[in-house]
Protein backbone atom coordinates (compact mmCIF):
# COMPACT_ATOMS: atom_id res chain seq x y z
CA UNK A 1 0.00 0.00 0.00
CA UNK A 2 1.16 3.59 -0.54
CA UNK A 3 2.46 5.67 2.37
CA UNK A 4 -0.33 8.20 1.82
CA UNK A 5 -3.87 7.02 1.34
CA UNK A 6 -5.89 9.26 -0.98
CA UNK A 7 -9.46 10.04 -0.02
CA UNK A 8 -11.97 7.99 -2.04
CA UNK A 9 -15.50 9.07 -2.93
CA UNK A 10 -17.89 6.30 -3.97
CA UNK A 11 -21.10 7.21 -5.80
CA UNK A 12 -24.18 4.99 -5.57
CA UNK A 13 -26.98 6.21 -7.86
CA UNK A 14 -30.35 4.74 -6.89
CA UNK A 15 -34.10 4.93 -7.36
CA UNK A 16 -34.19 3.49 -3.83
CA UNK A 17 -34.26 -0.26 -3.41
CA UNK A 18 -34.57 -0.94 0.33
CA UNK A 19 -32.45 -3.83 1.51
CA UNK A 20 -30.32 -4.00 -1.62
CA UNK A 21 -29.20 -0.38 -1.23
CA UNK A 22 -28.27 -0.86 2.43
CA UNK A 23 -26.30 -3.98 1.50
CA UNK A 24 -24.34 -2.14 -1.18
CA UNK A 25 -23.56 0.85 1.05
CA UNK A 26 -22.55 -1.35 3.99
CA UNK A 27 -20.02 -3.13 1.75
CA UNK A 28 -18.50 0.23 0.80
CA UNK A 29 -18.30 1.52 4.37
CA UNK A 30 -16.76 -1.82 5.48
CA UNK A 31 -13.76 -1.63 3.15
CA UNK A 32 -10.42 -2.48 4.77
CA UNK A 33 -8.84 0.53 3.02
CA UNK A 34 -6.87 2.59 5.60
CA UNK A 35 -7.74 5.95 4.03
CA UNK A 36 -10.93 7.97 4.16
CA UNK A 37 -13.94 6.64 2.24
CA UNK A 38 -16.90 8.87 1.47
CA UNK A 39 -20.05 7.14 0.18
CA UNK A 40 -22.52 9.39 -1.65
CA UNK A 41 -25.98 7.94 -2.27
CA UNK A 42 -27.81 9.83 -5.00
CA UNK A 43 -31.58 9.41 -5.02
CA UNK A 44 -32.92 9.78 -8.54
CA UNK A 45 -35.92 12.11 -8.27
CA UNK A 46 -37.42 10.23 -5.32
CA UNK A 47 -37.47 11.27 -1.68
CA UNK A 48 -34.22 10.82 0.20
CA UNK A 49 -34.56 8.04 2.76
CA UNK A 50 -32.30 7.75 5.80
CA UNK A 51 -30.18 4.61 5.93
CA UNK A 52 -29.84 2.92 9.30
CA UNK A 53 -26.15 2.12 8.97
CA UNK A 54 -23.23 2.66 11.30
CA UNK A 55 -20.45 4.87 10.00
CA UNK A 56 -17.01 4.17 11.44
CA UNK A 57 -13.83 6.26 11.68
CA UNK A 58 -12.60 7.73 8.37
CA UNK A 59 -15.94 6.91 6.80
CA UNK A 60 -18.65 9.34 5.68
CA UNK A 61 -22.14 8.86 4.27
CA UNK A 62 -23.95 11.55 2.28
CA UNK A 63 -27.53 11.25 1.03
CA UNK A 64 -28.46 13.66 -1.77
CA UNK A 65 -30.90 14.17 -4.62
CA UNK A 66 -30.00 13.94 -8.28
CA UNK A 67 -29.73 17.56 -9.35
CA UNK A 68 -29.04 16.67 -12.96
CA UNK A 69 -31.12 15.08 -15.71
CA UNK A 70 -33.23 12.18 -14.42
CA UNK A 71 -31.60 8.79 -14.88
CA UNK A 72 -28.43 6.91 -14.03
CA UNK A 73 -25.99 9.19 -15.90
CA UNK A 74 -27.36 12.28 -14.14
CA UNK A 75 -27.23 10.50 -10.79
CA UNK A 76 -23.58 9.60 -11.23
CA UNK A 77 -22.69 13.11 -12.35
CA UNK A 78 -24.53 14.60 -9.35
CA UNK A 79 -22.55 12.31 -7.07
CA UNK A 80 -19.26 13.48 -8.55
CA UNK A 81 -20.39 17.10 -8.19
CA UNK A 82 -20.77 16.48 -4.45
CA UNK A 83 -17.63 14.35 -4.03
CA UNK A 84 -14.57 15.54 -2.14
CA UNK A 85 -12.21 12.61 -2.74
CA UNK A 86 -9.12 12.55 -4.91
CA UNK A 87 -10.24 9.18 -6.24
CA UNK A 88 -13.72 8.41 -7.60
CA UNK A 89 -15.54 5.09 -7.73
CA UNK A 90 -19.02 3.85 -8.55
CA UNK A 91 -21.16 1.01 -7.24
CA UNK A 92 -24.54 -0.11 -8.55
CA UNK A 93 -27.12 -0.19 -5.80
CA UNK A 94 -27.61 -3.96 -6.00
CA UNK A 95 -23.92 -4.95 -6.09
CA UNK A 96 -21.52 -5.83 -3.27
CA UNK A 97 -17.87 -4.90 -2.80
CA UNK A 98 -15.57 -7.39 -1.09
CA UNK A 99 -13.50 -5.79 1.72
CA UNK A 100 -10.17 -5.63 -0.14
CA UNK A 101 -11.47 -3.93 -3.30
CA UNK A 102 -10.23 -0.40 -2.71
CA UNK A 103 -6.97 -1.45 -1.06
CA UNK A 104 -5.98 -3.64 -4.00
CA UNK A 105 -6.93 -1.02 -6.56
CA UNK A 106 -5.14 1.88 -4.87
CA UNK A 107 -1.96 -0.21 -4.88
CA UNK A 108 -1.98 -0.15 -8.68
CA UNK A 109 -2.46 3.62 -8.77
CA UNK A 110 1.06 3.95 -7.36
CA UNK A 111 2.03 3.92 -11.04
CA UNK A 112 1.52 7.53 -12.20
CA UNK A 113 0.95 6.35 -15.79
CA UNK A 114 -2.28 4.67 -14.69
CA UNK A 115 -5.39 6.81 -14.28
CA UNK A 116 -8.01 4.11 -13.77
CA UNK A 117 -8.27 0.64 -12.23
CA UNK A 118 -10.80 -2.15 -12.58
CA UNK A 119 -11.02 -5.63 -11.05
CA UNK A 120 -12.66 -8.98 -11.59
CA UNK A 121 -16.25 -9.65 -10.70
CA UNK A 122 -18.48 -12.51 -9.65
CA UNK A 123 -21.95 -12.98 -11.12
CA UNK A 124 -24.27 -14.34 -8.48
CA UNK A 125 -27.99 -14.99 -8.70
CA UNK A 126 -30.62 -17.68 -9.26
CA UNK A 127 -28.92 -20.58 -11.01
CA UNK A 128 -25.58 -18.81 -11.49
CA UNK A 129 -22.40 -18.30 -9.50
CA UNK A 130 -19.60 -17.46 -11.90
CA UNK A 131 -16.36 -15.49 -11.71
CA UNK A 132 -15.29 -13.19 -14.54
CA UNK A 133 -11.62 -12.24 -14.20
CA UNK A 134 -9.49 -10.97 -17.08
CA UNK A 135 -6.31 -12.81 -18.05
CA UNK A 136 -4.37 -9.56 -18.54
CA UNK A 137 -3.20 -6.59 -16.48
CA UNK A 138 -4.33 -3.76 -18.75
CA UNK A 139 -7.31 -2.82 -20.91
CA UNK A 140 -6.70 -0.28 -23.67
CA UNK A 141 -8.92 1.60 -26.11
CA UNK A 142 -8.45 -0.79 -29.05
CA UNK A 143 -9.76 -3.67 -26.93
CA UNK A 144 -12.88 -1.73 -25.96
CA UNK A 145 -13.49 -0.70 -29.56
CA UNK A 146 -13.48 -4.39 -30.51
CA UNK A 147 -15.44 -5.71 -27.53
CA UNK A 148 -17.45 -4.50 -24.55
CA UNK A 149 -15.14 -6.31 -22.04
CA UNK A 150 -17.81 -7.17 -19.49
CA UNK A 151 -15.27 -7.40 -16.66
CA UNK A 152 -14.73 -3.62 -16.87
CA UNK A 153 -18.00 -2.85 -15.16
CA UNK A 154 -19.46 0.28 -13.59
CA UNK A 155 -19.14 -1.23 -10.10
CA UNK A 156 -15.49 -2.21 -10.61
CA UNK A 157 -14.06 1.16 -11.65
CA UNK A 158 -11.81 3.45 -9.60
CA UNK A 159 -10.44 6.58 -11.31
CA UNK A 160 -8.34 9.58 -10.46
CA UNK A 161 -10.21 12.87 -10.43
CA UNK A 162 -7.87 14.03 -13.20
CA UNK A 163 -9.05 11.09 -15.32
CA UNK A 164 -12.66 12.08 -14.73
CA UNK A 165 -11.87 15.65 -15.77
CA UNK A 166 -10.11 14.48 -18.95
CA UNK A 167 -12.84 12.01 -19.96
CA UNK A 168 -15.76 14.24 -18.98
CA UNK A 169 -19.09 13.54 -17.32
CA UNK A 170 -21.22 10.50 -18.00
CA UNK A 171 -23.26 11.37 -21.09
CA UNK A 172 -26.77 12.37 -20.02
CA UNK A 173 -27.90 12.65 -23.63
CA UNK A 174 -27.55 9.00 -24.58
CA UNK A 175 -31.08 7.66 -25.19
CA UNK A 176 -32.44 5.93 -22.10
CA UNK A 177 -28.99 5.91 -20.52
CA UNK A 178 -28.35 2.66 -22.41
CA UNK A 179 -24.63 1.71 -22.64
CA UNK A 180 -23.72 4.88 -20.74
CA UNK A 181 -20.89 3.08 -18.92
CA UNK A 182 -19.40 1.69 -22.15
CA UNK A 183 -19.54 5.10 -23.83
CA UNK A 184 -17.79 6.69 -20.83
CA UNK A 185 -15.13 3.95 -20.79
CA UNK A 186 -14.28 4.69 -24.43
CA UNK A 187 -13.45 8.24 -23.36
CA UNK A 188 -11.52 7.07 -20.30
CA UNK A 189 -9.30 4.72 -22.31
CA UNK A 190 -8.64 7.47 -24.85
CA UNK A 191 -6.63 9.11 -22.02
CA UNK A 192 -5.28 6.22 -19.94
CA UNK A 193 -5.05 2.44 -19.94
CA UNK A 194 -7.18 0.75 -17.29
CA UNK A 195 -5.14 -1.38 -14.91
CA UNK A 196 -6.78 -4.60 -13.72
CA UNK A 197 -6.68 -6.34 -10.36
CA UNK A 198 -6.88 -9.96 -11.45
CA UNK A 199 -9.17 -10.97 -8.62
CA UNK A 200 -12.97 -11.00 -8.28
CA UNK A 201 -13.62 -8.20 -5.78
CA UNK A 202 -17.17 -7.21 -6.75
CA UNK A 203 -20.28 -9.39 -6.56
CA UNK A 204 -22.74 -8.44 -9.29
CA UNK A 205 -26.32 -9.32 -8.44
CA UNK A 206 -27.24 -11.22 -11.61
CA UNK A 207 -30.99 -11.54 -11.24
CA UNK A 208 -31.76 -12.52 -14.82
CA UNK A 209 -34.03 -9.56 -15.49
CA UNK A 210 -33.39 -6.51 -17.57
CA UNK A 211 -34.62 -2.94 -17.30
CA UNK A 212 -34.49 -2.83 -21.09
CA UNK A 213 -36.81 -5.76 -21.85
CA UNK A 214 -39.30 -4.44 -24.39
CA UNK A 215 -37.50 -1.12 -24.82
CA UNK A 216 -36.12 -2.16 -28.18
CA UNK A 217 -36.52 1.24 -29.85
CA UNK A 218 -34.44 2.85 -27.09
CA UNK A 219 -31.64 0.33 -27.63
CA UNK A 220 -31.62 1.04 -31.37
CA UNK A 221 -31.48 4.79 -30.77
CA UNK A 222 -28.76 4.50 -28.13
CA UNK A 223 -26.47 2.27 -30.18
CA UNK A 224 -26.82 4.51 -33.22
CA UNK A 225 -26.08 7.52 -31.01
CA UNK A 226 -22.95 5.72 -29.75
CA UNK A 227 -21.74 4.97 -33.28
CA UNK A 228 -22.31 8.57 -34.36
CA UNK A 229 -20.52 9.98 -31.31
CA UNK A 230 -17.49 7.70 -31.63
CA UNK A 231 -16.37 7.50 -35.27
CA UNK A 232 -13.29 5.60 -34.11
CA UNK A 233 -15.57 2.56 -33.69
CA UNK A 234 -15.61 2.26 -37.49
CA UNK A 235 -11.93 1.30 -37.32
CA UNK A 236 -12.83 -2.04 -35.75
CA UNK A 237 -14.84 -4.30 -38.04
CA UNK A 238 -15.36 -6.72 -35.15
CA UNK A 239 -16.60 -3.98 -32.83
CA UNK A 240 -18.87 -2.43 -35.41
CA UNK A 241 -20.36 -5.84 -36.24
CA UNK A 242 -21.11 -6.34 -32.54
CA UNK A 243 -22.91 -3.01 -32.23
CA UNK A 244 -24.85 -3.36 -35.45
CA UNK A 245 -25.71 -6.92 -34.44
CA UNK A 246 -27.24 -5.55 -31.24
CA UNK A 247 -29.18 -3.04 -33.35
CA UNK A 248 -30.41 -5.81 -35.66
CA UNK A 249 -31.48 -7.93 -32.69
CA UNK A 250 -33.40 -5.02 -31.14
CA UNK A 251 -35.06 -4.17 -34.48
CA UNK A 252 -36.14 -7.78 -34.96
CA UNK A 253 -37.38 -8.01 -31.37
CA UNK A 254 -39.42 -4.84 -31.94
CA UNK A 255 -41.06 -6.32 -35.06
CA UNK A 256 -39.09 -4.07 -37.42
CA UNK A 257 -38.00 -7.03 -39.49
CA UNK A 258 -37.14 -5.39 -42.81
CA UNK A 259 -34.86 -2.93 -41.02
CA UNK A 260 -33.38 -5.83 -39.07
CA UNK A 261 -32.61 -7.67 -42.33
CA UNK A 262 -30.71 -4.68 -43.67
CA UNK A 263 -28.69 -4.42 -40.47
CA UNK A 264 -28.06 -8.16 -40.50
CA UNK A 265 -26.64 -7.93 -44.01
CA UNK A 266 -24.25 -5.20 -42.82
CA UNK A 267 -23.20 -7.35 -39.86
CA UNK A 268 -22.34 -10.30 -42.10
CA UNK A 269 -20.30 -8.05 -44.41
CA UNK A 270 -18.37 -6.66 -41.46
CA UNK A 271 -17.76 -9.95 -39.68
CA UNK A 272 -19.27 -13.20 -41.02
CA UNK A 273 -18.40 -14.96 -37.73
CA UNK A 274 -20.29 -12.47 -35.51
CA UNK A 275 -22.04 -14.69 -32.96
CA UNK A 276 -25.18 -12.55 -32.73
CA UNK A 277 -26.20 -13.65 -36.22
CA UNK A 278 -27.29 -16.95 -34.65
CA UNK A 279 -29.85 -15.21 -32.42
CA UNK A 280 -30.95 -12.51 -34.86
CA UNK A 281 -32.15 -14.93 -37.55
CA UNK A 282 -34.65 -16.86 -35.34
CA UNK A 283 -36.19 -13.58 -34.17
CA UNK A 284 -36.52 -12.26 -37.72
CA UNK A 285 -38.15 -15.53 -38.76
CA UNK A 286 -40.57 -15.40 -35.82
CA UNK A 287 -39.20 -18.64 -34.33
CA UNK A 288 -38.33 -17.03 -30.99
CA UNK A 289 -38.82 -13.72 -29.20
CA UNK A 290 -36.01 -11.38 -28.26
CA UNK A 291 -37.08 -11.54 -24.62
CA UNK A 292 -36.81 -15.32 -24.52
CA UNK A 293 -33.36 -15.43 -26.12
CA UNK A 294 -32.09 -12.64 -23.88
CA UNK A 295 -33.29 -14.48 -20.77
CA UNK A 296 -31.57 -17.65 -21.97
CA UNK A 297 -28.31 -15.76 -22.45
CA UNK A 298 -28.54 -14.12 -19.03
CA UNK A 299 -29.01 -17.49 -17.33
CA UNK A 300 -25.53 -18.31 -18.64
CA UNK A 301 -24.08 -15.02 -17.42
CA UNK A 302 -24.06 -13.41 -20.84
CA UNK A 303 -25.81 -10.68 -22.79
CA UNK A 304 -26.63 -10.21 -26.47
Amino acid sequence: MPEAYPDVSVIVATCDRPGLLERAVASILSQDYPGRVECIVVYDHVDVRDLNLSVGPDRALKLINNGRWQGLPGGRNSGVDAATGELLAFCDDDDIWLPAKLSRQVELLADPAIGAVSCGLRLRGPGIDKERVLDRDRVVLDELLADRVMEVHSSTMLVRRSTWAAAGDVDEGIPGGYSEDYEWLLRVTAHTPIAVVRQALVIVDWHGGSFYFGRWATIVQAQRYLIDKHPELAGSRRGMARLRGQIAFALASGNRRMEALRELAAVVRLNPTEKRVLVIVPVILGLATGERLLRMAQKRGKGI
